[in-house]
């Protein structure tokens, strides 16, 4: 890698870095050129060299945001072998993101999308690599328990995806009711726990009884 290229790099990721800090700090009415140029150290004319515009911009550190949170839980989610468990890590990584001015950074970038033409796509693309995790630990966790082969591993990984959104979201306002919220998904957690603890012959039953009401998965 040459010199140039390197410094090039360099400064792209300073002003990924500025963009999230700004939209987390200051808030989507008050980015711009002039203030993530600030917060990255560099001279503003490089936001427009590097990435034409300050929505593009946004929308590239929304990607480079999601990627490295996504990066730094994914050996976590890898060893997730429960429904109760995943359910426990993604408190875990709430409560963690939320401490680190994530939460913050997503309620900003939902706040932005519909102004910024390039963020409601950049903003949905990074929750897709949430999903897609989450998809992975659900059709691993579901398959050896009596619900496998009713369940929606696709489906049922965007509704844990929007619950957390919509419960980080909802935290800024009600952050009773919020980890209340937090309390009954766990509490789903342990009711699917104590099903995967039946021995086999009721294990069979739960599953005639689910076929009996026409129970299927989704086409995945």
């Amino acid at each position: 890698m040459s010199p140039e290229t390197a410094k090039s790099l360099e400064t792209k990721n300073k002003l990924l870095e500025g963009a999230l800090r700004t939209l987390t700090e200051q808030g989507i009415a008050k980015t711009s050129a002039r203030t993530v140029a600030a917060a990255a150290g560099v001279n503003q004319a490089l936001v427009f060299y590097h990435f034409g515009s300050v929505d593009e911009l946004l929308a590239a550190a929304c990607r480079y945001g999601a990627e490295k949170a996504v990066a730094r839980y994914r050996d976590r989610l890898a060893d997730v072998g429960s429904l109760s468990e995943l359910l426990a890590v993604g408190r875990e990584i709430h409560e963690r993101e939320r401490a680190g001015g994530q939460v913050a950074l997503l309620g900003q970038l939902l706040a932005g999308a519909p102004t910024h033409a390039a963020l409601g796509p950049a903003t949905a693309a990074g929750l897709r690599l949430w999903i897609d995790e989450i998809e992975q630990v659900l059709g691993r966790v579901l398959a050896a328990t009596p619900f496998g082969e009713f369940a929606d591993p696709a489906g049922l990984a965007r509704a844990v995806a929007a619950s957390f959104v919509g419960i980080e979201l909802y935290e800024g306002v009600d952050e009773t009711g919020a980890h209340a919220a937090l309390d009954a998904l766990e509490q789903l957690g342990a009711l699917v726990a104590a099903v995967e603890s039946l021995g086999p012959v009721a294990q069979r039953a739960v599953r005639h009884h689910l076929r009996r009401r026409g129970v299927t998965g989704q086409d995945r």
